[in-house]
C-alpha cells in the first residue's frame, strides 16, 4: 500500500507512534476480526504511514512485553493476537468510539491513594487535592477507591465549578485540530470525490487516531458544564459520519490486504456491522 498524497496531507505534523498505531490497527480492524494479525500484514499497513518495519517489531515486542499482544508461530510466520488482560481495555475504548454516551448526572467524591494515570483516564477522574478526586458517575469507580460523597449539581452554576476540575482547554484543542484535519476530507467525499481503498482504510486508521486521542481525555461532562462553542458534538458527527463514508471501501481493502491465523481477514463482520449501525 503505497503513500499517497492524501496519506501525506492527513498526516501532516501529526505525533504518531509505532504503539500507539498498531493499538488503533487492533482496535479498529482486528478486534472485531477475531483478535489476530500476520506480522506481515502489520508491517505492510504500518508502512503506508511511514512507520518502518524495525519500528514494528520493537513496538510489538514491548507491547508484548506489557502483556497487550501474545505472539504466536504458524510455520515460518508469526501472529499476534491480543491478550486477556488487554480485552477489556480494547471493548471499553469501542464502546466510546461507537455507542451512545449518556450524560452523567451525579458525581463521586472518592479517596484514592496510588491512582494511576491510565486509571485516572479511564474513569475520567480529575484530582481535587491530594488524594481526592472527582468523577462523574456512570456506575463504576477504580478498584481500592472509597466513597466518600456521591452527589447531584442541579444547576448551571454548579456545573461550571465542577467543570474546572478538568483540563477541558487541552481536550478542547485535540478536537479542533481533529476537525481541521478531516473536515477537508469530509468535505471532498460530500460532493462526490472517492478515493482509492488503500487510501480510505489509511484514512480511517487516522481517524481514529485522532479521535480517539481526544476523546479518551474527554470526561463527558453534561453540556451545561461546557465551555462556550465546545468542539466535542462537532467533532463526533464529523466522526461518526466519515468513518461510515470510509467504511465500504476500507473494509474491503481489509479483506483483500490483511491476513489472520485462519487467512484473510474478512470484510464485514457482526461486529462491524453494529458498529456502523451505532454511527447512523
Amino acid at each position: 500500500m503505497p503513500r499517497t498524497a492524501l496519506t501525506d496531507r492527513l498526516m501532516q505534523d501529526l505525533p504518531l507512534t509505532a504503539a500507539s498505531f498498531i493499538v488503533t490497527v487492533y482496535g479498529d480492524i482486528v478486534v472485531p476480526r477475531g483478535e489476530v494479525l500476520w506480522m506481515g500484514s502489520l508491517i505492510e499497513i504500518c508502512d503506508n504511514v511511514g512507520i518502518s518495519e524495525n519500528l514494528v517489531r520493537t513496538a510489538v515486542s514491548r507491547l508484548v512485553s506489557a502483556g497487550s499482544l501474545l505472539g504466536e508461530r504458524n510455520g515460518r510466520r508469526s501472529f499476534y493476537r491480543l491478550a486477556p488482560a488487554a480485552r477489556a481495555e480494547f471493548a471499553e475504548a469501542a464502546q466510546r468510539l461507537f455507542a451512545r454516551q449518556t450524560e452523567p448526572d451525579h458525581w463521586f467524591i472518592l479517596h484514592a491513594p496510588d491512582l494511576g494515570e491510565e486509571t485516572a483516564k479511564r474513569f475520567r477522574m480529575a484530582r481535587m487535592g491530594g488524594d481526592v478526586w472527582l468523577c462523574p458517575d456512570r456506575g463504576d469507580r477504580p478498584t481500592g477507591a472509597s466513597l466518600v460523597l456521591r452527589t447531584q449539581a442541579e444547576d448551571a452554576v454548579a456545573l461550571q465549578k465542577i467543570a474546572a476540575f478538568w483540563d477541558l482547554t487541552s481536550v478542547q484543542g485535540r478536537y479542533e485540530a481533529m476537525l481541521a484535519r478531516f473536515s477537508p476530507l469530509h468535505e471532498a467525499l460530500l460532493v462526490g470525490e472517492t478515493l482509492a481503498p488503500a487510501d480510505a482504510l489509511t484514512a480511517r486508521l487516522l481517524l481514529v487516531q485522532v479521535y480517539r486521542s481526544a476523546l479518551l481525555r474527554d470526561p463527558g461532562l453534561p453540556a451545561a458544564a461546557l465551555p462556550d462553542r465546545w468542539q466535542g458534538a462537532a467533532a463526533r458527527r464529523l466522526f461518526d459520519d466519515l468513518y461510515a463514508r470510509l467504511s465500504p471501501l476500507a473494509d474491503a481493502e481489509v479483506a483483500r490486504k490483511l491476513e489472520g491465523s485462519d487467512g484473510p481477514l474478512p470484510a464485514e463482520t457482526p461486529e462491524t456491522i453494529n458498529r456502523i449501525n451505532n454511527l447512523a
